[in-house]
């Protein structure tokens, strides 16, 4: 009876009233989520983060809209080159959502248009480049995408914020003749290495050849140089010792002559001088005798002779006894 009568009571139904108006009406929003609130039906506003009140039963959460940024997979597809050639693509994108209202009203499900309209915009970039453009221009691929969707998600309320392949997977067939072709290049590198290779060491070799025949020149000219001046030196110390020479001898005659004319000033000395004179004239006639058997005078060179040996006998007679 008295639990019959608790669950009668008008108070405990006001009271459970009033906590699940409160329940509707006080709302607790996370940091980076947005509440799309719709009033009767129609949009009214974004809640954001922090405590919030609404009218119950009269306005409602109609979206929660995660406001962080998220990754979305792009499956592996197909998409022809501009030289017709199949590839298999697959890539990943960074997406945010920058207005929860406009993701909720504009878009049904903007992951799903989002993807979608990457595997687009992947097959229009893929169209128009080659084969070998599109493993060599991958950053070119990903900014072309990232701007058609940038301009395209735009009235979603979702910004993309990058996009990248992942993986570039050509036929089989292209497969073997790509890596022919690497190979191939490789060993075209190698030979070109070693020519140039070789082509440096010549250089090196004629440049060390040319250093070293500049350096012998310029020491055989050092050592010619030093020759001369060796020669010079030599010739200078050769003359240096004739003049030396000459002026001794010089001297020494100078001195023999002075010591002769005054010897020859004397008695004795000028007999010493005749004397000499008549010997001197003695042996030129012998010498004259002695080479022609026929001697021609002039009649008074017999007389000149025979006055010379007297003068001479003479002098030497005088010089014995005076010695005596």
């Amino acid at each position: 009876m008295e639990v019959l009568d608790f669950l009668t009571n008008p108070l405990l139904w006001i009271a459970v009233i009033v906590l699940l108006t409160l329940k509707k009406s006080i709302y607790f929003v996370p940091q980076n989520r947005g509440f799309v609130i719709y009033t009767m039906g129609r949009y009214d506003k974004t809640l954001s983060a922090g405590i919030n009140f609404i009218i119950p039963f009269v306005q409602k959460v109609a979206a929660d809209r995660n406001l962080k940024e998220q990754s979305l997979e792009i499956t592996s597809q197909s998409a022809i080159t501009k030289d017709n050639i199949t590839l298999n693509i697959d890539g990943i994108l960074f997406m945010k959502v920058t207005d929860a209202a406009a993701a909720t009203n504009n878009i049904t499900d903007y992951k799903t248009s989002v993807i979608q309209l990457a595997m687009t915009s992947m097959r229009n970039s893929i169209g128009s480049l080659e084969l070998d453009d599109c493993f060599q221009n991958r950053d070119s691929i990903n900014a072309q995408i990232l701007s058609a969707m940038t301009e395209a998600t735009s009235p979603w309320g979702v910004m993309v914020t990058r996009y990248e392949i992942k993986d570039i997977s050509p036929p089989q067939s292209i497969r073997e003749d790509m890596e022919k072709q690497m190979t191939a290049e490789r060993e075209k590198r190698s030979v070109i290495l070693t020519a140039e290779g070789v082509k440096t060491a010549a250089i090196t070799e004629a440049e060390g050849l040319k250093q070293a025949r500049v350096l012998n020149a310029e020491a055989a000219k050092a050592e010619q140089v030093l020759a001369a001046e060796a020669a010079k030196e030599s010739q200078i110390l050769e003359a240096a010792g004739k003049a030396e020479a000459i002026a001794l001898v010089a001297e020494a005659d100078a001195n023999a002559l002075k010591t002769i004319g005054q010897q020859a000033a004397t008695k004795e000395g000028h007999e010493a001088v005749m004397l000499t004179l008549a010997q001197d004239a003695i042996a030129a006639h012998k010498a004259i005798a002695s080479d022609s058997t026929v001697v021609l005078t002039d009649g008074k060179t017999s007389d000149n002779v025979a006055n010379t040996v007297a003068q001479a006998i003479a002098v030497s007679s005088s010089l014995n006894l005076e010695s005596r």
